[in-house]
């Protein structure tokens, strides 16, 4: 069950705003196809970020799979948790395991992601 105050993007990231900020992560339809996550390449605080450009990486057991940003904005903030414990991808995906908080460059850029319903539509097949 996908949780309903997210915003989602077709590469399986998810937004949380709070105000100027938001939270991205990854999916955890996108953590169970990705199977044991073991890195997690974060990005700086203080980069750029564009919406869906590359902004870092996520190694797993199965695959090597690139991060690309839901939306533009600021990284003030990462989840440096990840660093030592990248299972957090797997075992919380959208509490304990969000990788970064962007104060975000363009407000309405989350409404352009998918809702929780058509995000549970995509990845229903």
């Amino acid at each position: 069950m996908m949780p309903d105050d997210l915003r989602y993007s077709r590469e399986h990231e998810w937004v949380r705003v709070d105000g100027a900020i938001a939270t991205i992560g990854i999916t955890s339809f996108a953590a169970d196809e990705l199977g044991d996550i073991v890195y997690v390449e974060l990005p700086e605080v203080g980069a750029q970020l564009k919406q869906f450009a590359g902004f870092g990486v996520v190694e797993s057991v199965k695959a090597v799979s690139d991060l690309f940003a839901p939306i533009s904005g600021t990284v003030t903030e990462v989840n440096d948790a990840l660093r030592s414990g990248p299972e957090l991808l797997n075992t919380d995906p959208f509490g304990a395991g969000w990788i970064a908080k962007v104060e975000l460059a363009d407000a309405t850029e989350p409404e352009g992601l998918l809702d929780a319903a058509a995000y549970a539509e995509l990845t229903a097949g």
